[in-house]
């Protein structure tokens, strides 16, 4: 299953400033494995993931999707403010075209939402959403997972449920995984990119990308680039 950036570029403006995203990349995912996407706050992380789930609009370019590619996991835009968790859960699985029954089962298992999960999301604390999102992701069968931090989400008896699920679901399924903790993606995934200044620099090893990443953080350049 083929994810590739053909020439995109995006740009925002925020009170004068110019973040810049995207510089006319030309990339392919690696498919069926995990990929982690590093960069410094502010890189524009988030906001590829939303372009490659289709929830943001590229300035130029497009997106090449071949298979199903979830919505960024933990974006908790996804879901209608006023419908309740349930009412959320059964509209993903028919728009994604599965069993509504099983889809719900499955989220209210593995979310513990208990009775919120019955009532509108609008009330839901930020990570409650995450849980829910994070939940009906899980439940759907996508070929590519867009995972956004979610992982981070809840006590350390979640966070491991989450991480293990996570792990089932890339025995079949590639994904690409954003996260502040180097360990959990030394842990999950296999090669990884680092976004800077609109470009992605690739790695075949995740390790190697985290130490790219290590080096931006401390504000130099890595030896090899230097």
């Amino acid at each position: 299953m083929k994810l590739a950036l053909s020439h995109v570029s995006k740009t925002f403006r925020t009170r004068g400033m110019r973040t810049l995203v995207a510089r006319d990349l030309n990339f392919v995912f690696p498919a069926g494995q995990a990929m982690a996407l590093l960069g410094r706050n502010g890189a524009g992380k988030s906001s590829l993931l939303q372009i490659l789930a289709g929830t943001m609009h590229p300035d130029r370019g497009k997106v090449i999707r071949e298979g199903t590619v979830s919505w960024p996991v933990g974006f908790q835009g996804s879901f209608h403010p006023d419908l309740s968790g349930v009412e959320n859960t059964r509209f993903v699985a028919r728009l994604y075209g599965i069993d509504s029954d099983g889809l719900t089962d499955f989220v209210r298992g593995f979310a513990d939402l208990s009775q919120h999960f019955g009532l509108p999301v609008r009330g839901y604390s930020a990570g409650m959403k995450a849980r829910l999102a994070f939940a009906v992701s899980m439940g759907v069968p996508f070929d590519t997972y867009l995972i956004d931090e979610v992982t981070s989400v809840g006590d350390g008896a979640f966070r491991q449920k989450s991480e293990d699920m996570l792990r089932t679901r890339l025995k079949t399924s590639g994904a690409i995984v954003v996260s502040h903790s180097m360990d959990l993606l030394a842990r999950l995934c296999t090669s990884g990119a680092v976004l800077e200044n609109g470009r992605l620099f690739f790695y075949a090893k995740v390790a190697r990308a985290i130490e790219h990443h290590n080096h931006l953080m401390k504000g130099r350049l890595p030896p090899w680039m230097a």
